[in-house]
């Protein structure tokens, strides 16, 4: 599916989003955002996620049947469920890489402004040359299988370890070619001194957070050509599950120690979607069982996280 109509009407959308997520989340201006405001918006965004599908669902029902609609509107719905829930993963590296730098919470808004446009950028690039491949050389859906399964298995392994940052190649890169202040200036990325520029330490941490964007986005694009090949569920699927970032990572920067085995159950989904995708051709694995399994896994994680964690806060 996807008209050119359709397609027209979704990057409009988006623009319209993007506007309202720069001008309005968090004020468009240096803030801490409160807990309830990204409540609030993170509920927004999925609203607006699901009436976007609901749409689709009524315009496939009146154009080609209730079954087709069903069928998309499904694919839809788990599809961004996958990418939802991966998400998750990614704040909590934005949340690593924040606590390291010890970067306030009034000075994250504008890094991770640039971090959902690059993630948007990137995932639209890798959607359309995904579809393109899939396409040309069916095989390379086993390709994407076999490499969601290992990172799933890696993601288990080193769900417990923390990344070693003092050693980050990357950092060590930009520190040896950029001249880096000591201190934050503000939300400058850059400031000149005595007629010399330099970088400040929040342009580190935005480099770091697009390169976690293009490395969450080489996992979950596989994952969700394993619910649909079609390019228009995928992409929009998609775009819409990473609109809310910016509310999620806020919602969740409070109370990220009480999912301490969420990482579990993204590994685990991973290699369920790896496996889902090994076996196309020779099990189909219906759209609705994958999303019970997806839902199942995410919520056990989470419920099995609150509980291990709840002395916590007693």
């Amino acid at each position: 599916m996807g008209e050119w109509w359709m397609w027209a009407s979704f990057f409009c959308i988006v623009l319209v989003l993007l506007w309202i997520d720069i001008r309005f989340v968090g004020g468009g201006k240096s803030h801490k955002v409160s807990l309830k405001e990204a409540g609030i918006w993170s509920l927004i965004w999925v609203s607006v996620a699901l009436l976007f599908n609901l749409a689709i669902w009524f315009w496939l029902d009146h154009s080609a049947g209730r079954d087709i609609a069903n069928q998309k509107g499904l694919e839809f719905l788990t599809g961004y469920l996958i990418e939802k829930a991966l998400a998750v993963d990614n704040v909590f590296v934005w949340l690593m890489l924040f606590g390291y730098f010890a970067i306030p919470a009034e000075l994250q808004r504008r890094v991770l402004l640039y971090g959902v446009l690059g993630a948007i950028v990137m995932r639209a690039g890798m959607v359309f040359a995904g579809s393109w491949l899939i396409e040309q050389f069916h095989w390379v859906l086993y390709l994407f299988g076999a490499f969601l399964l290992l990172t799933g298995a890696k993601m288990l392994w080193a769900a417990d370890k923390e990344p070693d940052l003092a050693n980050n190649p990357l950092l060590g890169w930009m520190r040896r070619r950029f001249k880096v202040t000591e201190t934050l200036e503000g939300e400058k990325f850059f400031v000149w001194r005595d007629g010399v520029r330099y970088a400040t330490p929040l342009l580190l941490i935005l480099v770091l957070v697009e390169v976690s964007d293009l490395i969450f986005a080489v996992d979950s694009i596989p994952a969700i050509f394993a619910v649909t090949t079609d390019p228009f569920i995928v992409l929009t699927s998609n775009i819409f599950a990473i609109m809310g970032l910016r509310a999620m990572y806020f919602l969740l920067a409070g109370v990220a120690e009480r999912f301490a085995l969420l990482k579990y159950g993204l590994a685990l989904i991973l290699m369920f979607i790896g496996v889902k995708m090994l076996l196309l051709d020779v099990f189909k694995i219906p759209t609705g069982i994958a999303l019970g399994v997806v839902a199942l896994i995410l919520l056990a994680s989470m419920g099995l996280s609150l509980f291990v964690t709840r002395k916590k806060t007693a």
